[in-house]
């Protein structure tokens, strides 16, 4: 993929049914990319799904947005998607319904460029009023990634010792979240 030119600005909207051959290719992606990194801090399958199997995730996750169950956006520059995030409520059960687990994953040519930032503010912005408090899993050797949610108001809220095995290596997963306030209760603080 080449790089971001002057005519390809970098943007941020919600996720599109046509976006999905390009989340499919930014996916597969990442298997390339754990060939040459075996440190990459995405979690993935032993082995790259085939089609069938990410247009069924593709749709799920496109009918929880239609649902409002979830929420997604996609990073674009010039017409092509470059990175995703999303926020799913993480259980429907009244005690947890305010929680939500938030994922993101972005082309290696374009990080560093801004995307992840733009893609997590949109994303929490748009979380307000519908939940509470947004959890994320990060490999505790993300450092890049670690401090990018911590920019924005992500807090480390535990660590799980030896939480993902690739071959013999073990990592350790960082658990983050950030209370959302509300509209109404930042501007009550903004009036006290």
């Amino acid at each position: 993929m080449n790089s971001i030119t002057s005519e390809d600005k970098l943007r941020v909207r919600e996720l599109r049914w046509e976006d999905m051959e390009d989340c499919v290719e930014n996916y597969y992606s990442y298997y390339d990319e754990l060939r040459d990194n075996e440190d990459l801090g995405l979690l993935l399958s032993a082995e790259k799904p085939s089609l069938a199997t990410e247009v069924r995730w593709f749709a799920e996750l496109y009918s929880a947005v239609l649902e409002q169950r979830a929420l997604a956006c996609v990073a674009v520059a010039g017409r092509k998607v470059v990175g995703m995030c999303e926020v799913r409520r993480r259980d429907t059960r009244p005690a947890l319904f305010h929680t939500a687990i938030l994922g993101i994953a972005i082309r290696r040519d374009f990080r560093g460029r801004g995307a992840g930032e733009m893609m997590l503010r949109w994303s929490l912005a748009k979380c307000a009023g519908r939940f509470e408090t947004v959890y994320l899993t990060v490999f505790s050797t993300n450092t890049v990634a670690k401090r990018l949610y911590e920019k924005v108001g992500f807090r480390v809220c535990g660590i799980r010792p030896k939480a993902i095995k690739r071959g013999s290596r073990y990592f350790d997963e960082v658990e983050m979240a950030i209370e959302l306030r509300s509209a109404k209760e930042q501007q009550r603080e903004m009036n006290a």
